[in-house]
């Protein structure tokens, strides 16, 4: 356990930033469970239960989110139908379009306009003979 609180009282003064602090955290936590406790403890359902119910404000939930949207962190791939019920509940309007469908559709312009100019070029050699 002094091994624990001297590892993250290092991650806080490093970085003196939450995040880093959380995610040393749950890494120092997950070693521990891996590693120290046997597989029968592993198995209690009062340490590690199937579900953890989490409360959260809706107010400071919603403006989480939307700032999540706005800075481009809100991860579309995971949970769809969560995310789906989540802006549902929090009354948030998105439309979310996928990175890679745009990426996809501008690579799928780029090589049309390729074509295009090889055409073009072409037409003009043809024009000059």
């Amino acid at each position: 356990m002094n091994l624990l609180i001297g590892l993250l009282n290092i991650a806080i003064e490093e970085d003196n930033n939450r995040v880093s602090y959380l995610m040393q955290k749950a890494e120092i936590l997950a070693e521990i469970e891996l590693f120290y406790l046997l597989p029968n403890q592993r198995r209690w359902q009062t340490w590690f239960p199937e579900v953890i119910h989490y409360y959260a404000d809706v107010d400071k939930t919603r403006v989480e989110i939307k700032r999540l949207i706005k800075e481009g962190e809100w991860d579309t791939k995971e949970f769809i139908e969560m995310r789906k019920n989540l802006f549902k509940v929090l009354q948030i309007e998105h439309n979310p379009v996928d990175n890679e469908v745009v990426l996809e559709k501008l690579k799928s312009h780029d090589e049309k306009l390729d074509k295009l100019e090889e055409l073009e070029r072409l037409l003009k050699e043809i024009r000059a003979k």
